[in-house]
């Protein structure tokens, strides 16, 4: 069977199509927004000098993480309803599920990611600011965190992008994103080089553009960063 050039293109720029791939990026960054600011205070109840406090981190990270992200998807979208009859209401739909499942998953992987960078951070800087008077608030939100960002981007960018490829998942709870869309497309027609090879543009020029967007920041986050053998670079 040939490739349909014409269905290729015509499916390329269809409204389904468009609208499952807006659908997997909106899922992937409310997500992913979740996993930022939760995983910020797992991970500092992970760095906490209290054994309880670190133990409750370490329990949430070793949940989620070793929770596959399917059978967590399948359990808040069929299970939960049984168990909280809140979540039998119309409310409650697929891409509400599938962000609750995907947040908490998130959550596990980027707490890892923030402490790395917070423990990147030498105990000096905490001490010089706390000498020139900073309150703890002060000294983490103007010296701690712009440097733990320069070593959280990558990573952070590259668990996004992880992320964006794992919403494909959210398929089995009925949830029309850019991999169901093509498996509705396949099953109706079954021109499956052509419709997959639209997914596949989608993807790739996601993700593209997400790595120049993350080359742009990390250049933007050196900027003032002491160079080896040097000085930082005057302003």
């Amino acid at each position: 069977m040939d490739f349909d050039t014409g269905l290729f293109l015509d499916a390329l720029l269809s409204w389904p199509f468009l609208h499952g791939a807006l659908l997997t990026v909106a899922l992937s960054l409310a997500s992913h927004g979740v996993g930022i600011v939760l995983g910020l205070g797992v991970a500092l109840m992970g760095t906490s000098p209290r054994r309880p406090v670190r133990g409750l981190a370490a329990a949430y990270v070793w949940f989620f993480r070793g929770t596959p992200v399917l059978l967590l998807l399948l359990f808040v979208w069929n299970a939960l309803p049984q168990v909280v009859p809140a979540f039998r209401e119309d409310w409650f739909t697929p891409f509400l599920a599938a962000w609750l499942a995907l947040s908490l998953n998130e959550t596990a992987y980027q707490s890892e990611i923030n402490r790395a960078a917070l423990l990147a951070v030498d105990d000096g800087q905490r001490a010089a600011a706390a000498a020139l008077g900073l309150t703890r608030l002060q000294a983490f939100l103007l010296v701690v965190l712009p440097q733990c960002l320069r070593v959280a981007v990558p990573p952070t960018v590259n668990e996004f992008i992880t992320l964006l490829k794992t919403t494909s998942l959210a398929s089995v709870i009925s949830l029309q994103e850019l991999l169901a869309t093509t498996t509705r497309a396949t099953s109706a027609s079954f021109r499956y080089t052509e419709f997959y090879a639209v997914a596949l543009v989608y993807y790739l020029a996601i993700v593209s553009l997400l790595t120049l967007g993350q080359a742009r920041l990390e250049r933007r986050l050196a900027v003032g960063e002491p160079r080896p053998g040097g000085q930082a670079k005057a302003h």
